[in-house]
């Protein structure tokens, strides 16, 4: 542990230079080339449904912070919850106990959950183990002082997992897949478009819904917040690399998987104002060497039936295609070991242990 800061203070976001040190926070306590930034317009969304808060030390310097919030959709899948995110903390003991201390103070007796951004489902999370590597869009990297903290002041992990990553050269070979069955099924793989995008988000929506509705940490997403999240998404989209799967004209499996742009985030510190994003727009046609997969399913009265090998497939051959070099992976719960089976298969281990901390 570093040495005591001292008497600190916990006060929340109450102007744009603090909400400017809240986003400013994890870039001075982490190396740039291992934490991916939250961008800094997303958490100023946030603001609008959390209370972010700062921790600052007897000189005002920030040394931590915090958001808390309730959600009902979370109170309805797992019961009632104080949902915290955005944590981030110097390695000293009284900061972390301040942060602990002032999420209790607005939970009234209820279990605390997170860190979460503001949901399990869209980001958030501590990182357990593989330290040193780094972080990727949609995950989390951080210290390997965060779960030790955690874990001294009485928080349990939840909803184990880890992050994954697979070498492409070759990982089609790992999905083999009768491709008599293709007619026999009437089975078609459509792919994403730029052009079409919006059009084809409530497709999306609809499966994600359907196929993760049985996982403890899930709820549902609505029509609003998915287009909220996938802002932008459009103009960075390689039209390989998203794809579902229509039997008998009904869609039934997908998998989203993103060009990873973690690097460009690290080097503008997450802030993606207007010239930014022209700077990002101005690379799209250049090589990708590394990939994201996002989120992948099938609806559940189709599960079991071999169609995420049939698009890990053609997924694997488009990566091979477009000259990426490796595919990383969201989260996979270890207690849902035939999604994480779908990454041995390619040759794949994990990256990052993963979990979601609760106290009740």
């Amino acid at each position: 542990m570093t040495t005591a800061v001292g008497p600190v203070r916990v006060a929340p976001v109450a102007s744009k230079a603090d909400l400017r040190a809240f986003c400013d926070l994890p870039l001075r306590l982490h190396p740039r080339d291992r934490y991916v930034p939250l961008l800094s317009s997303v958490i100023a969304g946030h603001a609008r449904t959390a209370e972010l808060l700062l921790v600052r030390d007897g000189e005002g310097t920030v040394v931590g912070r915090t958001s808390v919030h309730r959600d009902a959709g979370f109170d309805a899948k797992s019961g009632p919850h104080q949902l915290f995110g955005h944590t981030e903390f110097v390695d000293d003991d009284t900061v972390f106990a301040a942060i602990v201390d002032a999420i209790a103070a607005r939970a009234s007796g209820l279990p605390l959950f997170g860190p979460v951004a503001l949901l399990p489902n869209e980001t958030g999370g501590v990182i357990t183990s593989g330290f040193t590597e780094r972080g990727f869009v949609d995950s989390a990297w951080n210290p390997a002082y965060y779960p030790q903290a955690y874990e001294r002041h009485g928080f349990t992990r939840r909803f184990e997992g880890d992050t994954w990553i697979v070498d492409v050269d070759g990982s089609d070979a790992g999905f083999r897949f009768d491709d008599a069955r293709i007619a026999a099924e009437q089975l078609v793989v459509r792919h994403g478009s730029r052009r079409g995008f919006a059009a084809q988000l409530p497709i999306l929506r609809e499966m994600l819904n359907a196929s993760f509705a049985q996982l403890g940490y899930y709820t549902p997403i609505s029509a609003e917040k998915l287009v909220a999240q996938t802002d932008g998404l459009a103009f960075l989209l390689d039209e390989r690399l998203l794809l579902w799967l229509e039997k008998a004209g009904r869609p039934v499996a997908f998998v989203v998987v993103v060009p990873d742009i973690s690097e460009f985030l690290m080097a503008v510190g997450g802030r993606l104002g207007m010239v930014n994003r022209l700077r990002l727009l101005a690379t799209r046609r250049r090589p990708r060497r590394d990939a994201v997969l996002v989120i992948k399913g099938t609806v559940p009265e189709e599960q079991g039936q071999g169609y995420l090998t049939l698009l890990s497939r053609e997924l694997h051959r488009g990566l091979r295609d477009g000259g990426y070099r490796s595919l990383r992976s969201t989260f996979v719960e270890r207690s849902n070991p035939a999604s994480a089976a779908q990454y041995r298969r390619a040759g794949g281990r994990p990256l990052h242990g993963h979990a979601f901390y609760e106290r009740l």
